[in-house]
């Protein structure tokens, strides 16, 4: 008998320590947080989800959104232990939170470890004091180590993220940076290209000519460089942007990648969940609206067409390192790989040496993954032409 799939939770914590430019709405406030009320809408939330993939252990929880380390310990316990006892759990479950590197949040580290928290991913952003007030971020290097430091000695696993690409910054700068974030031994980090997102500040700064970004180039040579460097230090990457020791990569994103069940409950969150797409109320107040009348947060329930599903599956595992097995996708879909895949287009970029494939399994080489943004939408099928 083939044993049931496992499930990946994600649980949406909204609330923030103070007002940010992070967050969509300003009542996200700690001190504004009802626990009570929001430990029974999150229950709630949860055993909906529950009663639709009963049977299926988890192989993974992650608390993210506002400040999820900021949660008290005691709700992080209890949603930890109500999870295991609706599904059960994986051997070796992951349990993920996110924190941001402030005094206060690495002051409840061991309490969170209590509560059943193994491995933490930390948003230092960079190991320079001026780039992180050009970020927003309200931590500097001293307080963010000093809260790396705590995590390594409260939890099993530890990640952080790093930006890069950041205007006038030079190969021999990040070079340096990235060396020093290595030398703390962390397995497990996230490395990002810094993005100009419409709607931001960034990109009203582009538009009026006060922020110059980084040029392709620069920023290609800057990607290549973080392979080498993290490839020699035995943290390769795995995902474009993502670099771990083997058995370190983070199991709850690759589930993600993985195009695998995963169920969201909170704010805003989402989830992929026998082939069907689901969105939580984004506002708070919406969210507990709708749990008081339906007892889940739910905003949209939506079936995905195979077509949908295969272009999904196809954009998350194509940014693995380990690429996509096509047969267990056509599998999976009932759609037949010439459908799902341009393949002429797949033949020309195979000569350049940017994809691969071999046997059953479709790749983006290392020389293809700098321009993954423009390598997907030449060879993977637009649903709505099919």
């Amino acid at each position: 008998m083939t044993a049931p799939a496992p499930l990946a939770l994600y649980i949406h914590w909204p609330f923030c320590v103070s007002k940010c430019p992070y967050c969509d709405f300003n009542s996200h406030v700690r001190e504004q947080t009802d626990v009570a009320a929001w430990k029974t809408a999150l229950l709630a939330d949860m055993a909906h989800e529950a009663a639709l993939t009963t049977g299926r252990p988890l192989s993974s929880i992650f608390f993210g959104g506002g400040t999820p380390s900021l949660m008290p310990p005691s709700l992080v316990a209890e949603l930890i232990n109500k999870a295991e006892r609706h599904w059960g759990f994986a051997e070796n479950i992951e349990i993920t939170l996110e924190a941001n590197p402030s005094s206060v949040e690495a002051a409840r580290f061991i309490d969170l470890a209590q509560a059943g928290v193994n491995r933490v991913s930390l948003g230092l952003q960079s190991l320079d004091n001026q780039t992180l007030q050009f970020l927003g971020r309200a931590h500097d290097v001293k307080e963010g180590l000093a809260a790396l430091d705590v995590a390594q000695k409260a939890f099993d696993r530890v990640s952080f993220d790093l930006i890069y690409a950041r205007p006038d910054q030079s190969l021999d700068s990040w070079q340096q940076e990235l060396e020093r974030a290595l030398s703390f031994g962390t397995d497990h980090l996230s490395l990002y290209q810094l993005t100009i997102e419409p709607g931001t500040r960034f990109e009203t700064l582009v538009r009026t000519g006060a922020l110059v970004p980084a040029d392709d180039d620069h920023c290609a040579d800057m990607f290549e460089l973080t392979q080498d460097l993290t490839r020699n230090a035995g943290l390769p990457a795995y995902e474009i942007s993502n670099h771990a020791r083997a058995g370190q990569e983070s199991r709850h994103n690759l589930t993600y990648w993985r195009y695998e069940d995963y169920v969201g409950i909170g704010p805003g969150a989402h989830g992929r969940r026998l082939n069907t797409a689901t969105e939580r109320h984004k506002k708070p107040e919406n969210f507990l609206s709708a749990v008081d009348r339906n007892s889940n947060g739910l905003k949209v329930e939506q079936a995905l067409s195979p077509q949908t599903r295969a272009m999904e599956a196809l954009m998350m595992g194509l940014r693995l390192a380990e690429g996509v097995d096509l047969v267990a996708l056509q599998d999976k879909t009932g759609l037949a790989v010439s459908t799902m895949l341009d393949i002429g287009e797949i033949a020309k970029l195979s000569t350049l040496d940017l994809v691969h494939q071999h046997d059953d399994r479709l790749t983006v080489t290392p020389k293809g993954m700098p321009l993954l943004d423009a390598i997907l939408p030449k060879i993977i099928a637009d649903p709505s032409q099919l």
